[in-house]
């Protein structure tokens, strides 16, 4: 059992307490990747998605909603094969279902590149098969979905010039499937952190991402959150 299926969409209760660090990384060690080589599509003119599994969503999701140039972030579900998802089945690990986000950015602002620097480096440890620090099973695992063949292609080039830089520990794992669906996950799980920064979970898992983004990425943090903008 993973230490989050405790909770449910009526009752809010303390995550893990005891949280090991990432395998890929001493505690308090940085792991700042290199910028993509390859080209990819920052300048055009419209609105773009992209959808990414890297354990739970909480943290993910609060990552992205302080990255400038991103418009929106929804925690849900991908990479299954059912036609629908909700936690409760998701967090069995039999659907094939993946916690995900989905980001809408401004490709004017910041590319899908540096979308996927900030998401290996800051977001989730892609050396981890199959789970993300104290969470464990298939629905935790690393996954970029890609929405077409230029995301594909940025990826896959990417994770292979990440996995030659020798900054990680372990091998990457992260895999690059095509994008079948997205399913929004309840209610009680969008902005998560932002609503409750004093969760156990969230104060040991979640804020230290927080800072290491703006630590490491002070041109691309942004110290409001999208769902506080949308609200002003």
């Amino acid at each position: 059992m993973n230490f989050r299926q405790t909770f449910s969409s009526a009752v809010i209760g303390a995550c893990a307490i005891a949280v090991l660090a990432p395998a890929a990384r001493a505690a308090g060690e940085e792991v700042v990747v290199p910028v993509t080589i390859i080209s990819d599509t920052k300048g055009a003119a419209q609105m773009q998605t992209a959808v990414l599994a890297g354990g739970c969503f909480w943290g993910v999701e609060s990552v992205f909603e302080h990255v400038k140039g991103v418009q929106k972030v929804v925690s849900g579900y991908a990479g299954g094969t059912a036609k629908d998802a909700d936690y409760d089945v998701v967090s069995t690990g039999r659907t094939g279902h993946a916690e995900s986000v989905q980001v809408t950015f401004n490709p004017r602002e910041i590319s899908y590149g540096e979308i996927l620097r900030v998401f290996f480096s800051v977001a989730h440890d892609p050396t981890q098969l199959n789970r993300q620090g104290p969470d464990t099973g298939t629905q935790y695992r690393s996954a970029v979905f890609y929405v077409d063949k230029a995301q594909q292609d940025v990826a896959t080039r990417y994770i292979r010039q990440l996995g030659d830089s020798g900054r990680y520990r372990g091998r990457i794992v992260t895999r690059v499937d095509p994008l079948a669906g997205f399913f929004p996950a309840e209610r009680y799980h969008q902005d998560f952190v932002e609503q409750n920064p004093r969760n156990p979970y969230v104060v040991i898992n979640d804020l230290p991402k927080l800072r290491e983004l703006q630590k490491l990425y002070p041109s691309h943090y942004r110290a409001s959150t999208t769902s506080s903008r949308t609200a002003e």
